[in-house]
Order: C-alpha cells, then sequence, then structure tokens
C-alpha cells in the first residue's frame, strides 16, 4: 500500500516545493539581490572590455611591427638575389673570357 502513494506523494511536493521557489525568487530581497549581482556582473564587463581593448591594440601594434619585418626581410632577399645574379653573370663573362 505504501507504493501506491509514493508517486503521488512525490508529485505534490514538488507542487509545493515549486510554489514556495516561486514565492521566494519574487520576494523583494530576491530581487534585491538579483540586482546588485546585476551590477556586479556589469563592472566586471566593463573591466574585461578594457583588457580586451587594450588586448587588441597590441596585437595591432605586433601586427604592424611583423608586416614591417617581413618587408624589410623580402627587400634584402630581392637585394641580395640581384647581387649573387649580377656576381654569377660576372664570373660567367669571366671564363667565357679566359678561354
Amino acid at each position: 500500500m505504501i507504493k501506491n502513494w509514493k508517486k503521488p506523494t512525490i508529485f505534490i511536493s514538488g507542487i509545493l516545493m515549486g510554489t514556495a521557489g516561486i514565492k521566494i525568487l519574487t520576494s523583494k530581497d530576491a530581487k534585491n539581490v538579483y540586482a546588485h549581482t546585476t551590477a556586479a556582473v556589469l563592472r566586471a564587463k566593463e573591466c574585461v572590455m578594457s583588457v580586451v581593448t587594450k588586448v587588441q591594440e597590441n596585437a595591432g601594434d605586433i601586427l604592424a611591427q611583423a608586416k614591417d619585418i617581413n618587408e624589410t626581410k623580402y627587400v634584402d632577399e630581392v637585394i641580395d638575389d640581384e647581387e649573387t645574379e649580377e656576381a654569377e653573370a660576372e664570373t660567367e663573362e669571366t671564363a667565357e673570357e679566359e678561354k
């Protein structure tokens, strides 16, 4: 007989807990807690956004510096390649003249 009352008892307990929970969640004290919590979250958001902005600025500076480095290396490689080609051409001319 106890088995027959187990499920209805659980159901009624759930209804009572739900009703009590709704009353607690809608109380003035609970709303005050929600307001303070939301205010703290907004302050944290502002702090995080300022850090994100600083990181983005630094990343932009790093990217610009990396592009400058790559451009300088590319120019140096082009100049080195041209000098190497000129030196090879002179060596070939000298070798042909010696023959």
